[in-house]
Order: structure tokens, then sequence, then C-alpha cells
């Protein structure tokens, strides 16, 4: 791969960058409604990433003992932090497939037995922790499975359809919506959740299906749950409103969804200038994003990455995903590998492990976000026009003078390009290649490649 990195330097407490498609630079935040304020999240995320763990699929024997001889292989990559999803057990009740849906929860407070013991996750949680990394849980707060306790002990915390009976949300028949009127209801999802903190010591959470009806219970919620622990919160869902309850993150789906578009030839590079521009007019100014090529629902129903930026065309979106600014890198299971098929939602589907072809890909981009400042998610960010940006998109970033440069050739045919506006250096230490080049002059690039330069202080 022809591998190169730029970065500019600016010391904007915003965010610029400029759209050579006649979308305005947006120079402020005020179109953002004063209400949406960002918690002061946790420092470690800054320059952090998130690998999604499924245990069921990860080994065969689906554990997390079996899961734990992966440690040291993560940490050598440069994972930081875990997010396991749910270990909560999964009802039998109107199942679906073999195994059920992870997100169809029958008790809050025990782990799955399929997984383990609950002193294997805490012995799991206290391995990882001695390795420096953080640990998330996924949490399931809308909906519980079809034969959770609450069913019986407490009907009243859940929603009725008009004959009585408790609702299933959308399709999804294998559980029964929660009601958010209800605060007892709230109180003891509260209660279950400041569990998992104070007993086995957990970093933060991803919520599951967060909705705007939610709203007062994690304005409460969250707040109560940092004064034991300042916890990260990541909600699965792109509305700008989470970050005024206290959630730190929420996710990139409309990056995801134009570079997915941008792989198959329906966009240009151009369109990833308009969901930035949207971004930065509509979010607090420290809001994060989750920034990914694949989770567990987009590979498991949309064949991400394999199928939506399949071969070498991956390559520079997850570079994207790595080095953009306001955002978390995430990696799912088996990306690493990679894993070139969907894995199963209700089956035992186990990930097939041995080569890692894409490991020291991505440790590299991992290191790099770790060790130079210019990646962190608040450091600035600057768009560079070329010759030919419907192909091209290429970006400077930078912190207290720490630099990396982003060079991408979004598209299937061979670009060589020369610059509009020139980066801010004009030779750079090339981050995959290990050598020192000059960039001034621009360069020719193979289809999807990618080139990640740094200047680090």
């Amino acid at each position: 791969m022809h591998k190169r990195v730029l970065l500019f330097a600016t010391v904007f407490s915003f965010v610029l960058f400029s759209c050579n498609n006649g979308t305005p630079t947006p120079s402020s935040n005020s179109n953002i409604d004063s209400a949406v304020i960002a918690h002061d999240h946790v420092d470690w995320i800054e320059q952090g990433n998130i690998y999604e763990v499924n245990v069921r699929q990860y080994t065969p024997q689906g554990t997390f003992k079996a899961f734990e001889q992966n440690l040291q292989r993560l940490k050598d990559m440069g994972v930081q932090t875990l997010w396991f999803m749910p270990i909560n057990p999964i009802s039998k009740k109107d199942r679906k497939g073999a195994l059920g849906s992870y997100y169809a929860v029958s008790n809050y407070t025990t782990v799955n037995p399929e997984y383990g013991t609950m002193d294997d996750w805490k012995e799991l949680v206290k391995k990882a922790h001695a390795m420096d990394f953080k640990v998330i849980i996924d949490w399931v707060p809308n909906h519980t499975g079809a034969d959770h306790p609450w069913l019986t002990t407490h009907p009243d915390f859940y929603q009725r359809d008009s004959t009585g009976k408790p609702m299933s949300p959308f399709d999804w028949t294998d559980v029964r919506q929660l009601d958010f009127t209800n605060k007892e209801m709230k109180d003891s999802m509260a209660a279950a959740l400041k569990f998992w903190v104070t007993q086995t010591d957990i970093d933060g959470f991803r919520c599951d299906h967060v909705e705007k009806f939610q709203m007062d219970f994690w304005k409460t919620c969250i707040p109560e749950l940092r004064k034991t622990k300042n916890l990260l919160m990541l909600a699965e869902v792109e509305e700008p409103w989470v970050y005024s309850v206290g959630f730190d993150m929420n996710y990139a789906w409309k990056l995801f969804h134009t570079t997915v578009d941008v792989a198959a030839g329906k966009r240009t590079a151009l369109s990833i200038d308009t969901v930035l521009y949207a971004r930065d007019t509509s979010y607090p100014q420290t809001a994060l994003q989750l920034a990914f090529t694949s989770n567990h629902d987009e590979n498991s129903w949309n064949k991400a990455d394999y199928g939506t930026m399949p071969g070498v065309s991956h390559a520079p979106f997850a570079v994207l995903t790595q080095t953009i600014n306001k955002a978390v890198p995430l990696i799912y299971s088996g990306q690493e590998e990679p894993m070139l098929d969907s894995v199963s939602f209700f089956y035992k589907d186990t990930i097939s492990f041995g080569k890692y072809k894409r490991a020291a890909f991505y440790k590299t981009l991992l290191n790099l976000r770790k060790n130079n400042a210019a990646l962190a998610a608040n450091a600035s960010f600057k768009k560079l026009a070329t010759s030919n940006d419907t192909a091209m998109y290429a970006f400077e970033r930078e912190k207290n003078g720490n630099k990396v440069l982003v060079v991408l050739n979004l598209s299937k045919k061979s670009q060589k390009f020369t610059w509009k506006q020139q980066p801010s250096e004009k030779e750079w230490n090339n981050v995959f290649l290990g050598n020192r080049e000059p960039v001034d002059k621009g360069f020719g690039i193979e289809p999807w490649g990618y080139a990640v330069y740094e200047i680090r202080k």
C-alpha cells in the first residue's frame, strides 16, 4: 500500500474544514441548541479506541475464560477499551433461533450461564484492568426479554397493547417494551446499572436503542452513576439531545452510511464534507461520535465490512474512522482477521481466528492515535483541497505542534494529484513505511489507497 499522512497546524478551538463543493465552512456552533451541552468526558477516551467483543462467537467455548486468552493479543494490537456485548442471560420464552438474541435480557443483574459465572466475569475485568484495558458493557434499557421476572413481579413496568398484553416494539417478538413513565421501573433500572459498577468495577456502558422518551431517565441516572465512578457513556443513536443528559458519545451512522455509498460508487469523496458540516453545526463542540466500518448489527444483517467495503476498499475507510476528528474508532470482533462472512445473531457461529491479516494495519493506526496528540478527538482538523476532490480526501490534524496528515483515494481508479491547499510541512514521516518523504508536489496513489504521515514533538 502507498501509505501517507498529513496534518495542519491550527490553534482554533473549533473545528475547521473547507468544503470544495460550495458548502460553507462553519465558524461557530451557533445553530446548536444552547441546552445541548456535552459532558466533560473521561480524558482517557480522547486518544482511545473501542473493540467490540462478541463473547458467544469469539471462541469455540464462547466463555469469559476462553476470551481471556486473547487479552494479550488485543493489547499487543493496541486495543484500549473492551466493549462486551450483553453478558446477561437470554430469555427462553419467544426466543428467536437456537440461542436467542443477546438483546432479549432475562435478568439485569446476573450473567449468562453460557458465558460462565459472575466470579468468572469479575476475574476477567480484574485481568483486563491489570493490563490497562478499560471495560464497558452493553446495556439494554428499552426492553427486556419475554420472561424477565419484572413481567410477573412488576407488570406495570411495561407498556401494554390494546388487549392489555405487554407490547413488543416493532417485530421484536422476543422482547417486551418497558414503560419509561413508571418511576419505580426507572429506579430499578438505575439500581441495576449501579450494580455492575459497584460490584464488578466496569468503566462504562454502551446503551442499546436509546430513545428520546428515555431522556428524563438518563438525565437523572447518569449523574448518579458518576458519583460512584466517572464512567464512559455511549448511546446507540445519532441525535444531539443525548449530550444534554450526560452521554459522552453517540454513533456516527451518517458517516458510516456515506462511506458505504462511496465504496459502492454511489457517492463521491465530497459527500464526507457534507456529513462533517452537518455534524459540526448540530453537535456540541466537545461531542464525540463512534466511527466504524462494521459492528455486530451491520455485520450480521448488512454484511459489513466484507460486503459493504469489500477487499482493499475497506482500508481507506478504516483509516478515516481511526483519524477523523471528534470521533473514537471502533473495531468489531474478527475485523482484524478479517472475518469475511456475517456472524449469526441467534445461533452459535464461531469466528475463525488464525491469520490476523489486518492486525498489523490496525496496530499501526491504534498506536498512532495513542502516541500522537494530533489524533486526540479534540485536536484540530482542516480539509485540504486537491486537484481531484471527487476521488481524493485529504486533511491535516494538529495539537500542540504534533501533526498528522491523511490522504485517501476513495475511488477504484489510480489517482495522481496535486495540491490546491498545501500541507503545512513539505516533508513528513510515513507512518506505515517508516521513512521520511516529501509530499508538497502531490503524488500518485493506487485505487483505494491511503497515506498517513506524522510529525511528533
